[in-house]
């Protein structure tokens, strides 16, 4: 029997009755990593040699998972997708691996990604690109490419990802998975190759919401390397999850949900937006209260470009140690100016490095005010006008981007105009730090989309619980990748 496709409670509960051990399912998920490597290109490094763990009261113990490269792990390579790192092996593990590490989980793999978390296709990764499980002419979106697509295909039941600006939630949606980043400080960034720290957050990817609690719950705690993170000692997400939402209430953004805000909507558009009012009336049929709110279109346009000014400054002050020096293949040159020229030119990619002149550009004396603290005034406007939707509302729900997921074929690293607000309305919640998780919502053409539940800050038992009712009046939890074939 296969079980590496199960949910994490079925998982265990064969563990604690002896009808599989850990060493069988590590032999399973390295098995399928091998199988799914040689068909989506998922991962940097396979570990052959991880080893099975005893067995405890810990739904987590004995179970193999999946590391996003861009975590820290001790003697393992950890590269960040980037050339930069392509040899680099770390000295130390990150705090939320190291948590799970703790709760006798077991990494099998480290998931490809888009360099440094700094794309939204899978397609820069420094060992290719990432193909979507469900259509390979597809993309996985992106950074947690691989993370999203080797848990959609069954490779173990979740990854580790991390999401600067939708980079879990995303690639959940167009993976057909559950993505959830909890509130800012939950989960502790100590390991985790910066790339925006305001808008950093750890989190996973999963098949249901339920398996997401479990493995944030392992993940989770205040950490003395990281200021940011927080005591959640008396939160325990997976308990918390009930399934009653009776008295709450949703709301839902008129002018990203509206079909009479794209007058130029494709054939993809017109059925997520159909498919998204569908899961409204089922909200409704458990219960749930979902009203339409207004939000300035102005300020909705401005997200895409908030979010570049101010990820690309942090980006670039970040990342100023990737010399050859101190980590990765040393460059060629005269002296040491030459070698760092040689070392960061060749080893980025052209979308790293535009990111880089960008946020060296808005950061420079004469520019500052005009493009950095701007973006940061309109950052305050979004969160503000979030933080008032929740004092009347338990959260805010939104279908995921435009449709499924994009054409591989010819695609950019840039945005379509007409639906840049619907495509980029999920880095509201690194800009506020709030609860967020992406459940699958459907099909179009063969092809998954999601739903997207965001929450205020600590309040991720609210929306987990919100999230599970709204899972349950569907039929794509715990679901597996089927390829689709299109001519």
């Amino acid at each position: 029997m296969e079980y590496m496709s199960k949910s994490i409670e079925e998982i265990h509960e064969a563990l604690k009755s002896s009808k599989v051990t850990s060493e069988q399912l590590v032999k399973e998920s390295l098995e399928k990593a091998h199988a799914h490597q040689d068909e989506y290109n998922s991962f940097v490094t396979i570990i052959d040699d991880a080893k099975a763990t005893e067995v405890t009261d810990s739904l987590l113990s004995g179970i193999p998972y999946g590391i996003k490269d861009n975590y820290s792990t001790k003697d393992i390579l950890s590269t960040g997708s980037s050339n930069t790192l392509k040899d680099y092996v770390p000295f130390f593990t990150a705090t939320a691996i190291k948590n799970l590490e703790s709760n006798g989980a077991i990494g099998v793999t480290k998931c490809a990604m888009d360099e440094f978390g700094m794309g939204g296709t899978g397609t820069t990764c420094h060992t290719g690109t990432v193909l979507n499980p469900w259509d390979k002419t597809r993309m996985t979106a992106g950074s947690s490419a691989g993370s999203a697509a080797s848990v959609a295909s069954g490779v173990y039941p979740y990854a580790t990802g991390s999401d600067t600006g939708d980079s879990i939630r995303k690639p959940a949606a167009y993976c057909g998975i559950v993505g959830y980043k909890p509130t800012y400080g939950m989960i502790s960034r100590y390991g985790l190759f910066p790339f925006a720290s305001s808008l950093d957050h750890c989190g996973c990817l999963t098949r249901s919401v339920k398996d997401a609690a479990i493995v944030v719950d392992g993940m989770k705690g205040i950490d003395k390397n990281d200021m940011t993170s927080w005591d959640s000692s008396d939160i325990n997400l997976y308990e918390s999850i009930t399934g009653d939402v009776k008295g709450k209430k949703l709301c839902y953004i008129k002018e990203l949900c509206d079909i009479n805000e794209y007058p130029n909507a494709n054939d993809e558009l017109k059925s997520h937006l159909a498919n998204f009012m569908d899961v409204i009336e089922k909200c409704k049929s458990i219960g749930i209260e979902v009203e339409e709110v207004s939000v300035d279109k102005k300020l909705l346009d401005a997200l895409a470009s908030v979010y570049v000014v101010i990820s690309c400054a942090e980006a670039t002050s970040n990342m100023s140690n990737l010399t050859g020096f101190i980590f990765g293949p040393r460059g060629e040159g005269k002296n040491y100016i030459e070698m760092m020229k040689d070392h960061r030119t060749k080893g980025f990619s052209p979308l790293i490095k535009r990111r880089f002149v960008i946020g060296s550009y808005v950061l420079q004396a004469q520019n500052k005010d005009r493009y950095f603290h701007n973006a940061q005034r309109v950052r305050r406007l979004l969160v503000d006008r979030w933080k008032e939707l929740f004092k009347d509302y338990d959260a805010v729900i939104l279908p995921v981007g435009s449709g499924p997921a994009k054409k591989l074929e010819g695609s950019k690293d840039i945005l379509d105009e007409s639906t840049k607000a619907l495509e980029e309305h999920l880095q509201i919640g690194n800009f506020g730090g709030f609860p967020s998780i992406t459940i699958p919502a459907g099909f179009i053409d063969g092809l998954p989309v999601g739903v997207n539940i965001t929450g205020n800050c600590y309040d991720d038992a609210n929306v987990l619980n919100i999230a599970y009712a709204i899972e349950s009046t569907m039929n794509y939890k715990g679901q597996i990748a089927k390829e689709v074939r299109h001519d």
